[in-house]
């Protein structure tokens, strides 16, 4: 029972979130670890993460059904209710507010809520079935866990925070488009339209390069500006580098297109992983820059 319940708050999605929130809550404590606020912290907005993809999943049913990866899920089968999975949704949602708000810094919370929003309201009700830029505004909440783990620290929004949001969030744009297209059949057959479903998979192969290679140059704007060292340049420059070499054998004649999609959505992982361990542990002890007072 508890195993139904669990796989409703999309736990694969939330273990992905959490190394980046850790990532992004050791850059800005460059090494002045506070442990309590570091646990209030992932627990916090893991809960908040839970609570989003419960919701998502009650709000999904209609296209889960549809899709072979999520016609399984127990939200479509029935073993959980949508009123159950929606109640576990809610209680997970006040709880995570509940403890960033406690222990964080409002800053942090503010972020928490504006991907929270993004993704339950703009993005799962209306973008991802009718427009084709659901995806780039889906981008912007699965930026924001980095970010929330910043400014739980610092408690305010300065520049470094603002590399890594949009850093995430162009990181975001290749590695669901290699999704979408090595399940093209799922997205075409719930009629979502994302841009290989409605642009075809070659503009969809020349977004993926492009994007990876701008996300490869904002990447570099954290050692240059002094927040990371020459380890994580070392980092960000093989691993950006061999997955912008993958996207560009796409164009190879005769290329399995679902394989070479699996295999930059698969190093996609490597690459953000990656850069999150590198940028917790290569920090650099420097001033902030403040953008935004809180």
């Amino acid at each position: 029972m508890l195993r139904r319940y669990f796989s409703v708050t999309k736990p694969g999605i939330i273990m992905g979130n959490l190394i980046s929130v850790t990532g992004g809550f050791l850059l800005a404590s460059r090494g002045e670890i506070d442990p309590v606020l570091m646990v209030a912290t992932l627990v916090g907005l893991s809960l908040v993460i839970a609570s989003g993809c419960a919701i998502n999943n009650v709000i999904d049913r209609d296209i889960d059904i549809i899709m072979a990866r999520t016609r399984s899920r127990v939200t479509v089968t029935g073993e959980v209710s949508a009123s159950a999975a929606l109640w576990l949704g809610l209680v997970c949602g006040a709880l995570g507010f509940g403890m960033l708000i406690a222990f964080t810094t409002l800053t942090a919370v503010a972020f928490a809520a504006f991907g929270y929003v993004i993704y339950v309201v703009v993005y799962s009700l209306y973008m991802k079935r009718h427009s084709i830029y659901g995806t780039l505004v889906g981008s912007l909440s699965g930026a924001v866990p980095p970010v929330v783990g910043y400014c739980a620290v610092t408690g305010q929004f300065d520049l470094a925070s603002l590399i890594l949001l949009v850093m995430f969030s162009l990181w975001q744009m290749p590695h669901s488009y290699a999704i979408a297209i090595f399940r093209f059949d799922d997205y075409q057959s719930a009629n979502i339209p994302v841009l290989p479903v409605a642009q075809g998979i070659a503009k969809a192969k020349v977004h993926i390069v492009l994007y990876i290679a701008v996300y490869a140059l904002v990447v570099m704007l954290l050692p240059i500006n002094g927040y990371t060292g020459a380890a994580f340049m070392a980092v960000a420059c093989v691993t950006s580098f061999w997955w912008l070499l993958m996207a560009l054998r796409g164009y190879r004649r005769h290329i399995d297109i679902a394989r070479w999609a699996r295999k930059v959505f698969a190093f996609s992982i490597v690459n953000i992983t990656a850069m999150s361990i590198a940028m917790a542990v290569d920090y650099q002890a420097i001033t902030p820059q403040i953008l935004v007072l809180n």
